[in-house]
């Protein structure tokens, strides 16, 4: 069955060209030029979306915090679309929820070696959660592996896709101590160009939304986390 990819983009040109190109490679592609159209056509539930950051009515970092708030749009992979291209801005776009970040301007091959690489890593995700325990608990902490959901007692956790398979590595991990490169190839795949400091912020992200069971998440100084339960 074709995958099908998302294209968000404002400029025209731009749309036309990943549209040609990606249909050339066997994907189905559908389209939006603003943030609430894109929103509306990631309810049809695509495989991949390819989103540019700077857009009318709605940018692209609100776009993705729309879809990781809503169940049926938390994990689609998103690829980013940008004209920044500092470090700053890579991490923002990844702390909100970005699977991974291209700088325009474009290049065909660069996206389309991107996308495939995205998919994969969420087949592999896929492969690598299933087949282990599929309700985790730790005291009040319940997460649900198959649905991406967690709850701590009665208050459900807003956890990005990222994050969401963050600690479920760690607490796969348990009492180990994970370097942050480890962390980043396990969740991001090893060919995404991210920085260490990513893992930094996604913890600090997760240990705000476990509230008392932060402390679970130890911090090794120069090495990495370990998840103490």
């Amino acid at each position: 069955m074709k995958k099908t990819i998302l294209v968000v983009d404002d400029e025209k040109d731009i749309v036309d060209l990943l549209s040609y190109n990606l249909t050339k490679e066997g994907f189905s592609v559908m389209t939006a030029r603003n943030g609430r159209d894109a929103l509306d056509r990631a309810r049809q539930k695509p495989d991949l979306i390819i989103l540019d950051v700077m857009m009318p009515e709605m940018n692209g970092l609100q776009v993705i915090q729309e879809l990781r708030k809503e169940k049926s749009t938390a994990s689609i992979p998103v690829i980013l679309l940008t004209a920044k291209g500092s470090e700053t801005d890579e991490i923002v776009g990844l702390e909100v929820g970005a699977d991974d970040y291209i700088v325009k301007p474009v290049k065909i091959g660069k996206i389309v070696a991107r996308v495939h690489a995205s998919l994969r890593r969420k087949e592999q995700s896929a492969k690598e959660l299933s087949p282990q325990v599929d309700l985790i608990k730790i005291k009040e902490l319940e997460i649900n592996v198959s649905s991406y959901t967690a709850h701590l007692g009665k208050q459900k956790l807003i956890l990005p896709r990222k994050e969401f398979e963050t600690l479920v590595y760690l607490i796969r991990n348990k009492g180990r101590v994970l370097s942050r490169e480890s962390i980043l190839n396990a969740v991001w795949g090893e060919n995404v160009h991210v920085v260490d400091r990513t893992v930094d912020v996604h913890i600090r992200k997760i240990r705000e939304k476990l509230n008392t069971y932060a402390d679970y998440i130890e911090t090794v100084p120069g090495v990495g986390y370990r998840f103490k339960a």
